[in-house]
């Protein structure tokens, strides 16, 4: 896999991929009328173009061939909104590379901080990366109670090290 920046032609895969992960991997933990409030279609791609243009960073995983397989969209003060693979590659460690390397641009950044709302699958693979759960919410989505988890991971000088020695 290949990390490089979002370009507009990836809207329409970028918002199948988000529509299949919330159907196929969040149905380990959520119901079905869940993720259907969660992600009721796949957004349209100028939609979703319009939605990551507003100056978060998103980088996306593709193939050789340039295809489009995960994504994870990173705001300017640490904050992770979506972060999303492809069912046929969750689990291959593309995910983890993909959030390490934002994770390093944000230490580049001089972020101290990285925070996300997470589902019962990034809160898993978030506490694996270090983050702690701050809180559990509760909350009504098109009128169907679902949760998430706010999480935060503070980046200290030991791990930026770590990080740069890594890459």
């Amino acid at each position: 896999m290949i990390l490089r920046p979002y370009t507009p032609e990836d809207a329409p895969f970028l918002a199948d991929i988000l529509h299949e992960a919330v159907h196929t991997i969040g149905a380990r933990d959520y119901t079905t009328a869940q993720l259907d409030a969660w992600s009721p279609a796949p957004m349209l791609p100028e939609q979703y173009h319009a939605r990551v243009t507003d100056g978060r960073v998103v980088t996306v995983a593709v193939s050789n061939k340039d295809f489009p397989a995960a994504f994870i969209e990173f705001e300017g003060d640490g904050h992770i909104d979506c972060f999303y693979c492809h069912p046929d590659i969750a689990g291959s460690g593309v995910g983890r590379a993909l959030f390490r390397h934002a994770q390093s641009q944000a230490i580049a950044a001089g972020f101290t901080r990285l925070y996300a709302e997470a589902s019962e699958a990034a809160r898993r693979f978030f506490l694996r990366e270090g983050f702690k759960v701050t809180a559990l919410r509760q909350f009504q989505l098109r009128s169907v109670a679902i949760h998430n988890h706010s999480m935060e991971k503070q980046l200290e000088k030991r791990e930026q090290h770590q990080t740069a020695s890594a890459s």
